[in-house]
């Protein structure tokens, strides 16, 4: 069923069952389709106006299909959900899942694995029509959008919830290593985290009485020994993948909008302002494996000194250690709370 609304999806994420990838194979095999080749992807086609790519990557028997173009809807519709998912979904969505329509809040966060840069967690309100206005917006899990969207669409979000509509707890470097010292654990930390953003959203929304959270940690109590009264009283529901619910996706958006904007604003400390359409601009890297994130703490530590680290870095990362031991250094060089090590380096 095509919805009233005049703008098409033009971007769909399913995972597929064993038995659902072996009917999609056949059809992409035996469809009117061009063969592509993606990388680490396990088949991909070329359609009119649409890709389809199944990736490689497993999951508990699962694999992730991405359906994208200006004509992926007709693909869903009428190829994708009569011969392969054995349901009609697209349209359907109130309908089959309410309660994500339904009001509620959501909260996710971003930068927890990033070497550079803040941590920072928010919650998102919602109900039935801010919930509309989220689909027209474009809005779904943030890691299945570029940057350059994350940053239209979370100030359009943002707006659009206005000030009583989201929470945000942002921890930047200094104030992310103190409190890391203090609690030595990055899951009760991030507990804390979403606690404090929960408890702000609930204080701005009284009516709201259930909150979604992507789960993080390996059991559900960890986050809820950090809840205070209101998000005690609240319905509390922890998922994997929670990305799916739309205040999850809205919160995971301005989440990662906010942690860009703030790596924006560290790549204009360190290396002064600059075009943000140069091609040859240098930016703080987001991440920690890529070679130019050691590269470049290697770099502002022989020029400004190892305590540099602890106002722009997640300090007890690995990836410190391997920082100062290039530059003839260890960890004695660093402040007592730049001493702390993760818990892996700790066993």
């Amino acid at each position: 069923m095509l919805g009233t609304d005049t703008k098409k999806k033009t971007s769909f994420t399913y995972e597929l069952t064993e038995d659902q990838q072996e009917l999609l194979l056949g059809l992409m095999v035996n469809g009117n389709y061009r063969k592509r080749e993606v990388p680490y992807s396990l088949f991909s086609i070329e359609g009119d106006h649409f890709n389809a790519t199944l990736y490689e990557k497993e999951k508990h028997g699962k694999r992730k299909l991405c359906v994208q173009g200006s004509k992926a809807e007709e693909f869903v519709l009428f190829q994708l959900e009569p011969l392969v998912l054995g349901a009609a979904t697209l349209g359907y969505e109130k309908e089959l899942s309410p309660e994500l329509f339904a009001p509620h809040a959501g909260s996710d966060e971003s930068g927890k694995g990033d070497y550079f840069g803040p941590l920072v967690v928010c919650c998102a309100y919602t109900d039935e029509k801010l919930s509309d206005e989220m689909i027209k917006l474009g809005v779904k899990d943030c890691k299945q959008m570029s940057d350059k969207a994350v940053l239209s669409v979370g100030a359009r979000l943002r707006a659009l919830l206005g000030p009583t509509g989201y929470a945000v707890v942002k921890l930047g470097p200094a104030a992310y290593n103190r409190l890391y010292a203090k609690m030595r654990n990055i899951n009760r930390m991030l507990a804390w985290a979403h606690g404090a953003a929960i408890e702000e959203l609930l204080g701005k929304r009284q009516g709201c009485g259930r909150v979604v959270v992507d789960q993080f940690a390996p059991t559900e109590s960890t986050i809820l020994r950090a809840l205070k009264e209101r998000g005690r009283k609240a319905v509390v529901e922890q998922r994997h993948k929670a990305e799916s619910d739309i205040a999850v996706a809205a919160a995971s958006v301005m989440a990662r909008e906010i942690f860009l904007r703030s790596m924006a604003d560290m790549s204009a400390e360190v290396f002064g302002p600059q075009p943000e359409d140069a091609k040859d601009a240098r930016k703080v890297p987001a991440g920690s494996s890529d070679p130019r994130v050691r590269e470049l703490a290697v770099e502002m530590v022989r020029a400004k000194g190892a305590t540099w680290l602890m106002n722009h870095c997640k300090a007890h990362f690995q990836t410190t250690d391997k920082v100062l031991a290039e530059c003839g250094l260890d960890r004695n060089a660093l402040p007592a709370e730049g001493q702390v090590v993760s818990a892996l380096q700790r066993k």
